[in-house]
């Protein structure tokens, strides 16, 4: 028994219609997080022990706070996706949208609180 028209599999789209561009998605992300993990444990490593005044000029630098940007970006936007996955296979009716709707909160609350803590330290910079 086929569960695919022959549209679908012309498509790419299966039952559910979002799996193949969820798989991509995620493979895209994963593989972006591969060349963003060692940079960014790089950035740390380099931040380890300096002081308040010295990571706030060291974040407030063009390359430091794009690779921290781009790995948390990255990162949550790649756990969003990942939850709603999880939380789709295992809850059901309204405990399933009030557990998206806090993954997808609590995600994009992560993003923006690091984007506006390297805004901070950027501006913070160039005020001295």
């Amino acid at each position: 028994m086929r569960f695919i028209t022959p549209r679908k599999a012309a498509t790419g789209l299966g039952s559910a219609r979002s799996g193949t561009q969820d798989h991509w998605f995620m493979t895209v992300t994963a593989c972006a997080l591969v060349l963003l993990t060692p940079a960014f444990m790089l950035v740390i490593a380099c931040a380890i022990g300096l002081s308040q005044a010295g990571l706030v000029a060291y974040f407030g630098r063009p390359l430091p706070a794009l690779i921290t940007a781009g790995f948390i970006t990255v990162g949550m936007v790649h756990f969003i996706k990942g939850t709603r996955v999880m939380i789709d296979d295992y809850l059901q009716h309204s405990a399933r949208k009030a557990a998206i709707i806090g993954s997808v909160i609590f995600g994009w609350a992560v993003i923006a609180a690091a984007l506006f803590a390297l805004a901070r330290m950027a501006f913070s910079t160039v005020a001295i």
